[in-house]
């Protein structure tokens, strides 16, 4: 007898079938407040992964790690009117503590622009302060109506950057090398998903940027995931918090600043750009556990026999465990380990040891082979990389075939139903970008006609990539 579906099809509901796979795989789970989440531990080692390579990177741009209080005086976000008028109506605001009434309110970090520049007044004082390059890994509450887990919660884990330039040229190269050298980079060659990167229109930019950077990633569903973004403050917050230095002519210069954040929506990407119906699909670059040795029935030495391939395996460089619950049925273990996205499983018995094999299972490809012991090692090693390439490569596919080129606006809204549409921006232009908008569908970023990030949101030639988004 067919064995019954785990979890609602992709094409039945896929929104249904996201959140099965949240809690099916014990990724997270909602917590006691609207709009939060308690992430479990295969979630939380997931998003540690996440964290390692993202900081490798970031430190590697000359970027340290600070960290700055979640609690900001609500003045403060006055001051910078744009950026206030922008997150508003997320805010979280404390009007009372201690058993009193505050004389005043405090906001819950919604993003950190405003905290990190009145300690950046206090610390630039010369050119010779220059660039300042700060990171901080911490949590955000942003007041979310319509909350989906890892996409849109009232609060969730991110880093944010914040740095100090001496020019505009600077300021702008290093917005740009954190999109390209740490998140497209990150998200393409760990997370095996294409990016594209792009500019936001004025409409979409974050609330006090001049400029906002942009990897964009299609899922499964042909809707469209703002992945990462990089901004250009100008000079902005630095003129609204007095952000000055001296510079080596003895003029006193606003400094020109950047702002740039991933998050925890990285992991709700990566479930719905490479799960299927069976559960998750993890990178292997990215999977904390990449192998699992899973002893199928005890007996004749099979224990040790697997012990000793996780010990081979380990020494290889793999990230492995050894599965010998044979108290637990062996079908419900490799189900969980489907589900969990755990890129290769080796399964191991009396049978398959007294031939001298184990059987190899490729969760991304789907398939099961009956390997020599002898040769495991390497056949393990090779299929992660193969695996990692695999998943790439399909995603790369189904963008672009799910992207039309079009030339009204009704054709980009058609082609928007089920991906995504590349339109000419000065056919498209403001008006047409408000049209789209009206139905729900966005302008995710504007691109040369070749693909690549332009130097400036008005280079002639642009075209705009619009979509549905989560």
């Amino acid at each position: 007898m067919a064995r019954a579906p785990v979890l609602t099809s992709q094409a039945q509901d896929f929104a249904r079938w996201y959140q099965e796979v949240i809690a099916k795989a014990e990724l997270a789970d909602n917590g006691p407040v609207r709009g939060t989440m308690v992430i479990r531990p295969w979630g939380y080692a997931v998003w540690e992964r996440m964290q390692r390579e993202v900081d490798d990177r970031i430190k590697a741009t000359g970027a340290q790690n600070a960290y700055f209080p979640l609690f900001i005086p609500q003045s403060y976000l006055q001051r910078e009117a744009e950026h206030i008028e922008g997150f508003s109506p997320e805010l979280a605001v404390v009007t009372h503590a201690g058993g009193k009434e505050l004389e005043e309110p405090v906001v819950v970090r919604p993003t950190s622009e405003t905290i990190v520049n009145s300690f950046f007044a206090k610390w630039v004082q010369s050119y010779r302060d220059l660039p300042m390059l700060v990171n901080n890994w911490s949590n955000v509450v942003r007041w979310e109506l319509r909350p989906r887990i890892f996409l849109r919660t009232t609060e969730f884990l991110w880093q944010e950057g914040h740095t100090c330039h001496a020019t505009e040229a600077d300021a702008g190269a290093y917005a740009r090398r954190i999109l390209d050298d740490v998140y497209a980079d990150f998200m393409e060659s760990v997370l095996a998903m294409p990016v594209l990167r792009g500019r936001k229109t004025r409409r979409e930019r974050f609330a006090g940027a001049v400029s906002t950077l942009t990897c964009e990633a299609m899922m499964r569903d042909g809707k469209a995931l703002q992945m990462g973004t990089s901004h250009e403050l100008g000079q902005n917050f630095a003129k609204s918090f007095g952000v000055r230095f001296s510079a080596a002519d003895g003029a006193q210069n606003y400094v020109w600043q950047t702002s740039w954040g991933v998050s925890t929506r990285m992991v709700g990407g990566l479930i719905m750009c490479h799960g299927d119906d069976a559960g998750l699909r993890i990178p292997p670059r990215l999977a904390p556990i990449q192998a699992v040795v899973m002893v199928v029935k005890d007996g004749d030495g099979v224990s040790e026999a697997a012990a000793q391939l996780v010990s081979e395996f380990t020494a290889a460089g793999v990230r492995c465990e050894l599965d010998a619950r044979t108290d637990t049925p062996f079908g419900r273990r490799a189900i969980d380990r489907e589900l969990k996205g755990v890129p290769v499983r080796v399964e191991v018995g009396p049978r398959e040891l007294a031939d001298g094999t184990a059987v190899l299972v490729r969760r991304i490809r789907g398939s099961k082979t009956s390997t020599p012991l002898a040769g495991l090692t390497e056949a393990v090693t090779r299929a992660l990389i193969e695996d990692q390439a695999q998943l790439y490569v399909e995603a790369s596919t189904r963008r672009e075939a799910a992207t039309a080129d079009v030339s009204t606006v009704a054709e980009a809204a058609e082609a928007a139903a089920t991906g995504w549409a590349r339109i000419d921006w000065a056919a498209l232009g403001p008006e047409g970008e408000a049209i789209l908008a009206e139905q729900a569908i966005s302008v995710r970023c504007l691109v040369r006609a070749d693909g690549r990030l332009p130097d400036s949101d008005d280079e002639p030639g642009l075209i705009a990539v619009v979509g549905r988004s989560y």
